[in-house]
């Protein structure tokens, strides 16, 4: 959401060249979310463009619908939301038969209850700390708490990831807490040294990692 889709094929490697492991690809279908965003075109366009790992995280109201519509564009994560499959686990299994990686996201508001009796039956877990829909949100403190009740009960290997606000002043905290995966757009991309950006990002999260 934070690319420039001018130029995005240019912005995709100037986040390879950074060191980016994932690339966070948002589908909005405006109604989960007050926001639209792109669809398949641009997932098969950017799925062209890299090798990295593509993460698509399905802000839709009926993410059943298009699983396989988005793994046969490129997604190699499917990330659902827990409001709208208050019992995920038939549609983790449905992303597994698909050859993509299953992963279970929450809003704010959505207690933390809800997610993790479901935990350990995929492998990433994504915790919005804002309410999704549009870049540049202040961060949700609260998501921390949350975070660290979530690293309690996933397994090793689990990828606690979170989204929103994540920047210099936040992504500290929420490496403290058990975040492993950290979604960052407005605070990478909008800067002028992509590079220069991801380096002093993923030093704080080094320093967390060291204290």
């Amino acid at each position: 959401m934070a690319a420039d889709f001018a130029r995005l094929q240019h912005d995709i490697r100037r986040l390879e060249e950074a060191g980016a492991k994932i690339l966070h690809l948002d589908i909005m279908d405006g109604h989960f979310v007050p926001n639209l965003s792109f669809g398949v075109p641009v997932v098969e366009a950017v799925r062209r463009s890299t090798h990295l790992p593509l993460d698509v995280h399905l802000m839709l109201q009926e993410p059943q619908k298009y699983l396989a519509v988005f793994r046969r564009a490129g997604a190699d994560f499917l990330s659902v939301h827990i409001e709208v499959a208050p019992d995920p686990r038939t549609l983790f299994d449905e992303i597994r038969k698909l050859g993509a990686i299953p992963g279970l996201v929450s809003n704010p508001p959505t207690p933390v209850e809800a997610v993790l009796p479901y935990i350990n039956d995929c492998e990433l877990v994504l915790t919005m700390s804002v309410m999704p829909g549009f870049g540049g949100q202040t961060f949700d403190a609260r998501a921390l708490d949350k975070i660290r009740r979530i690293r309690r009960v996933a397994g090793e290997n689990t990828l606690i990831s979170v989204d929103g606000g994540i920047g210099e002043s936040t992504i500290a905290a929420a490496a403290a807490a058990g975040a492993n995966l950290f979604v960052t757009g407005t605070a990478l991309l909008g800067k002028p040294d992509v590079k220069k950006q991801f380096q002093l990002l993923k030093q704080l999260v080094a320093n967390d990692d060291d204290e």
